[in-house]
């Protein structure tokens, strides 16, 4: 069994600002005895102004975010997931990355994970979102290997690509992380039913930290949840920021996949 939390935060587009906050909540989760913590994508800042992001985003090594909270982790002894950071990259065209990090008891960065799917849309006359215009998409899938269990790492929109989520699971996948900054539209009709999907084709735990409320130049959708290898959903945060405390028994895994051993029996077949 090990317990784990998920922190909902609202995160502002000042990182200075979030990171206490953030700490605060990893503070109270570890002293729930939380032994494995996430935070949502974008912990350290919500923002859609480029020149923002310009102005108080940081690369991997000198972002404070990430420095604070790989020390946190190993004076606490815990696996923290930290759901996404919003950093800089060299990359010529000036785009962000959008990276998750699983950092180790001692501090280490344990795996890192650059969103792959960018969210694109136009969700109605008012409300679009062009990601790929800020952000670069990373090109390779995430799996680190933890002592209560194998962790793939994905981001928010991903939820929406299966084959990421089975190619995560047919490498060994128990527990599939899903930080997330999730629109209120999208939120409200597909959120938890995307989560059991890929939770009951997978046979594995769906973990998904989110961020709620009303940010600068936008609002998420909150609902952080956590969902059992056989789809059910074990807790939903609601619309408060705070901890969610779960006991996963990893037993379960193996349990829904011996009832339903669907990842074993793929099929090649010819296109239409």
């Amino acid at each position: 069994m090990v317990k784990v939390a998920l922190l909902q935060l609202n995160s502002g587009d000042d990182p200075a600002e979030n990171l206490p906050v953030t700490q605060q909540l990893i503070e109270r989760a570890h002293g729930s005895g939380a032994e494995f913590i996430l935070t949502p994508e974008v912990t350290n800042c919500v923002s859609t102004s480029r020149a923002r992001q310009t102005d108080v985003l940081s690369s991997e090594q000198h972002d404070l975010t990430l420095s604070a909270l790989r020390e946190d982790a190993a004076r606490l002894g815990i696996w923290l997931l930290i759901g996404s950071l919003a950093l800089k990259t060299d990359d010529p065209d000036g785009r962000f990355a959008n990276r998750s990090f699983l950092i180790s008891p001692t501090g280490d960065i344990a795996t890192r994970y650059d969103k792959i799917h960018m969210f694109d849309v136009q969700l109605s006359k008012d409300e679009s979102y062009q990601e790929s215009k800020g952000y670069r998409p990373g090109q390779s899938a995430t799996l680190a290997v933890t002592p209560f269990g194998r962790v793939g790492m994905t981001i928010c929109y991903d939820i929406r690509f299966p084959h990421l989520y089975r190619t995560l699971a047919q490498a060994g996948a128990q527990i599939i992380t899903v930080p997330s900054a999730f629109s209120p539209v999208t939120g409200a009709a597909h959120w938890e039913t995307l989560l059991r999907a890929r939770a009951i084709e997978t046979g594995c735990f769906v973990l998904a930290p989110a961020q709620i409320g009303q940010h600068k130049g936008r609002k998420t959708y909150g609902h952080s949840m956590a969902i059992s290898p056989w789809g059910d959903v074990l807790a939903d945060a609601g619309t408060e920021t705070g901890v969610t405390l779960i006991d996963l028994d990893m037993e379960d895994v193996a349990k829904a996949r011996k009832r339903i051993p669907s990842l074993t029996h793929d099929r090649s077949f010819e296109g239409p």
